[in-house]
């Protein structure tokens, strides 16, 4: 019902429930869907007078900063659940660390040792995701993905970006962007790389736009690993990087750490290198105005962290069949349309 009047749930219940302020035109738009959909107020009713309460495990990385990519589901997690939670909704919250995939085994663990009806999971480590999927099937428990996908699994939906596309526009703004002999270079910061799956992703769309061309592409692309993504000593690894590929014009970071790049582009006076990255945290965000960052391929993280819950919801408590894949929006944010990026408002798109 919410998603037919394009509202939040707590909107629908405040009608409901005559309580509240609800604007006339809306009120009645929603009363109108109570006729024509009398059985779910009947459903929300139930749910109420059974006072049992579903309880929600949410697994995701720890940001490494407050202003960090991973602050920002949460934000989208703790809406959602303001206005879920007098269904008799709880949730726990589980976090890793992102620099060894020991601290996901570890929360994972921890997770599974409570009676959770339904988990969030960012399946961060692939390899130690699957053995995780694996035991929340064996208990039959449901599972939402966010941010990153595994296929071949029984996943309830999958909430993010699609991000072998991601990869192939990251490619696409490059190929127009820098001369057609010039060598482009990926960089990833991550520690065991192919054990990653959304980086993975990114990297075989990229790769994956230049064999699709008519024509051969003449481009040389390099891709380097930066291991130890926390350590302060980045720029080593990227001048390595730059001279081993060689009149490199293009570079795309494969996650939010571009600005690490940006740095080292400024202090160099490399303003000839077209730059890519992800997400639009406050460091990328100040290089993008500086224009070393050109493009910024943001995925609304918020949205993901709302819609994680709200699919979760739908799905125990309303009994509703939902979308295995839900991908949010690819947007490509430049110095010319910062300002006006809108952040995550649950208002813009309502609950679905």
């Amino acid at each position: 019902m919410a998603e037919k009047a394009n509202v939040s749930i707590g909107t629908v219940d405040r009608v409901i429930h005559k309580r509240g302020e609800v604007s006339p035109a809306t009120r009645e738009k929603i009363m109108q869907i109570i006729e024509e959909l009398d059985y779910q107020p009947n459903i929300l009713a139930s749910t109420l007078a059974s006072k049992k309460v579903y309880s929600l495990g949410v697994l995701i990385p720890e940001p490494q900063t407050e202003e960090a990519y991973w602050s920002k589901p949460l934000i989208g997690i703790r809406q959602a659940f303001n206005e879920i939670q007098q269904y008799g909704i709880e949730i726990k919250i589980y976090q890793f660390k992102q620099t060894d995939p020991f601290f996901f085994k570890e929360k994972a663990h921890e997770l599974l040792q409570e009676q959770h009806d339904g988990v969030v999971l960012a399946p961060f480590f692939s390899r130690e995701s699957k053995a995780f999927i694996k035991s929340l099937e064996e208990r039959e428990i449901p599972f939402v993905f966010i941010d990153s996908n595994i296929q071949d699994s029984s996943k309830i939906s999958y909430i993010g970006q699609n991000s072998f596309q991601s990869g192939m526009l990251a490619a696409k703004l490059l190929d127009f962007s820098v001369p057609v002999d010039a060598s482009v270079l990926i960089i990833h910061f991550a520690k065991e790389m192919d054990n990653q799956n959304h980086l993975v992703q990114r990297e075989l769309g990229f790769y994956d736009y230049f064999k699709r061309k008519e024509k051969p592409s003449k481009r040389h692309i390099t891709t380097i690993e930066i291991n130890d993504p926390a350590s302060d000593d980045y720029f080593a690894p990227i001048e390595a990087g730059i001279k081993k590929a060689g009149d490199v014009k293009g570079i795309f970071v494969t996650n939010s750490q571009v600005y690490k790049v940006a740095e080292y582009l400024e202090k160099n006076d490399l303003h000839d290198i077209r730059l890519i990255g992800h997400d639009l945290i406050p460091t990328n965000r100040e290089y993008v105005r500086k224009n070393i960052v050109d493009f910024l391929i943001c995925q609304r993280p918020e949205e993901q962290g709302h819609q994680s819950i709200i699919t979760l919801f739908q799905h125990l408590i309303l009994k509703k069949t939902v979308a295995s894949e839900n991908y949010t929006s690819i947007d490509i944010v430049t110095k010319e349309n910062l300002d006006f990026y809108q952040e995550f408002n649950s208002n813009n798109y309502g609950t679905n």
